[in-house]
């Protein structure tokens, strides 16, 4: 299942990315909001790059941005292979990429925590995030679908719910 998730995951991330992105766009044409260079910016400071003032090399931004993204997938592909699947599992997700992001931007130094945050950024990032999370899902359980119902949802077709008196399912070999 793992093996199958990983490419699953980094489809489903980057598709989720490219989701997120194009909405991003469209947001920064309607509100006149910059361009982030945080991600480039955490990245550097991951690889121990020099930063330079201002703007961040785009290929720098770029990567991080979708390779995050990609990687961050993984973790939504291995719960839709799981059997958790749609928009309670994608919820649960967005909170994962959401401290994905925090924990890196804190611990480099290149961001401050969500609550400290003007109002506005932090409804905006949580707006984009969420379109992530729900558009790397959708492609997620899509594929993990094809497998078959995940072990999660096997164990709740034998009685729906969680419940002490339900053994768990024997280990497949």
């Amino acid at each position: 299942m793992v093996k199958r998730a990983v490419w699953q995951g980094l489809v489903s991330g980057a598709v989720g990315t490219v989701v997120m992105t194009v909405g991003e766009k469209l947001e920064q044409r309607v509100t006149g909001r910059p361009d982030s260079y945080v991600p480039a910016r955490v990245l550097e400071r991951l690889l121990g790059i020099r930063e330079r003032p201002g703007p961040q090399p785009r290929a720098v931004n770029l990567a991080m941005h979708y390779g995050q993204g990609a990687l961050a997938g993984v973790v939504r592909s291995l719960m839709a292979n799981a059997g958790m699947r749609g928009p309670v599992a994608s919820t649960l997700f967005a909170a994962v990429r959401l401290s994905n992001d925090q924990i890196l931007e804190n611990a480099t130094g290149v961001g401050a925590p969500p609550q400290t945050w003007p109002r506005r950024e932090l409804v905006v990032d949580l707006l984009h995030k969420s379109v992530y999370a729900f558009a790397t899902g959708l492609v997620a359980d899509a594929l993990a679908a094809r497998g078959g119902p995940g072990p999660g949802q096997r164990h709740a077709g034998l009685r729906p719910g969680r419940r002490s008196d339900v053994g768990p399912l024997p280990q497949s070999r």
